[in-house]
């Protein structure tokens, strides 16, 4: 497993913003980038940049997927037939603990990791504790008897600064379904995504 080496709140402070939209979000009071000499660091961004910025952004909104998974990720979408960043992001939200976090079972993508990895989640009520896991439209997500009982998942139902979109269909509490494949304009990113300048920055 992949570990994340770096504190999850330094990437907001890094780009600017509230990546994932959470209220305890450091970026909400200290808009700088991190550092002694943050708030004077303001230079012009050159194209590559600003095609890095929207990479980095977008793969550390994912949590902890490294850049070898992220870059086979883009090339798989590449091959696939259509827009090649609705492709990707497709591709996406189509990981098991992506969709555990977008059925409000996990509080943030870290945490819906740590609950797939640790055995909390069923896949048509198969076991499966591989967070990557590419779900399939109509595959229905359960929670293990356990996790319902869990501070963790309480937490995440309660949250009112995200809503469980379109594309996922819950059933009650503990089980879910996904409905479809979304587009980018579906995705309740609570920042602008540019996956095209992913695109652009892998096709250099």
């Amino acid at each position: 497993m992949s570990k994340r080496n770096s504190a999850k709140y330094k990437l907001d402070r890094r780009m600017g913003e509230n990546i994932w939209g959470r209220p305890k979000s450091p970026i909400n009071t200290r808009p700088n980038p991190p550092g002694q000499h943050g708030a004077r660091r303001k230079s012009k961004v050159s194209d590559y940049g600003i095609q890095l910025r929207a990479k980095q952004k977008l793969k550390g909104y994912y949590g902890d997927v490294t850049e070898k998974q992220f870059k086979r990720t883009y090339q798989e979408a590449a091959s696939m037939k259509g827009d090649t960043g609705q492709n990707l992001i497709g591709l996406l939200e189509r990981r098991l603990d992506i969709f555990v976090y977008r059925a409000k079972f996990a509080p943030t993508v870290f945490s819906a990791r740590q609950i797939v990895s640790h055995g909390h989640i069923y896949v048509n009520g198969v076991k499966c504790n591989i967070a990557s896991r590419r779900i399939k439209v109509g595959d229905v997500i359960t929670l293990s008897n356990k996790a319902k009982e869990m501070a963790l998942v309480a937490e995440a139902q309660a949250l009112a600064e995200r809503d469980v979109p379109d594309y996922v269909s819950p059933d009650g509490t503990d089980k879910a379904t996904f409905v479809r494949v979304p587009t980018l304009d579906e995705v309740p990113y609570p920042v602008r995504m540019e996956p095209n300048l992913v695109v652009e920055f892998y096709s250099r």
